[in-house]
């Protein structure tokens, strides 16, 4: 084979075994990894050359229209690569590659809803894809962190308090002090309310005391009356 001195050997080895499989058999299914090593020496051309021929008597074989498409897109062909893509994802909704290159080219073509659907496709497989996430912020100017990392720097940070809402929390600070309620809310508390309050028995208390000093004074001059 003339291309075997230009690609590695031992792919020109393995492209001249399934050519001459082929060749034996023309309705073989070799012309699809045929097709592969093609593609893996970047021989485009022969490469789709190959698929064309398969796809003729293998319609419909999607592993192949997709290999098809991915051909297509390399050589520039932007119009018969979406043409085939698209049939790729009517019947495999969850095609990966297909809604890979797709999405590359409904971008160009300025198709953000296509684009994103694909990107979509992509995203919940992988939600951390890099090449469909970078088409989505293209499109969306979404942040660069998908939704599972901005939830997992959340609880990293410890951010536990509520944003919404009134709480009330008592808090006891020991056994001999006065408990007290702290309130987060939106309402202010008022002073009085802060201010311990005078117990209702400090004048019976201030009249026991003084009758007591004056018990005392009468025991110093011996006045004490019964």
């Amino acid at each position: 084979m003339a291309a075997s001195s230009r690609i590695d050997p031992s792919i020109a080895i393995e492209i001249d075994r399934l050519a001459t499989a082929l060749a034996t058999d023309p309705r073989s299914k070799a012309f699809l990894p045929l097709a592969d090593e093609y593609i893996k020496a970047g021989m485009w051309q022969e490469a789709a050359a190959v698929l064309e021929d398969g796809l003729k008597a293998y319609p419909g074989f999607v592993t192949a229209m997709a290999a098809l498409g991915r051909v297509y897109d390399q050589l520039g062909q932007p119009v018969k690569a979406k043409a085939i893509l698209e049939e790729v994802v009517k019947q495999r909704p969850d095609n990966l590659r297909a809604h890979r290159i797709l999405a590359k080219l409904y971008n160009a073509e300025g198709k953000a809803d296509l684009a994103l659907r694909s990107c979509t496709a992509i995203l919940s497989a992988n939600s951390f894809d890099e090449e469909a996430l970078s088409i989505k912020r293209s499109i969306t100017g979404a942040p660069n962190d998908p939704p599972q990392t901005k939830r997992d720097k959340k609880r990293a940070g410890g951010e536990t308090r509520p944003e919404t809402g009134k709480v009330s929390t008592p808090v006891v600070m020991g056994q001999n002090s006065t408990p007290y309620t702290a309130v987060t809310s939106h309402e202010p508390t008022s002073a009085a309310a802060s201010e311990p309050s005078v117990p209702k028995h400090a004048a019976t208390v201030a009249r026991l005391e003084a009758w007591l000093r004056t018990i005392q004074a009468q025991r110093k001059t011996g006045t004490v009356r019964m």
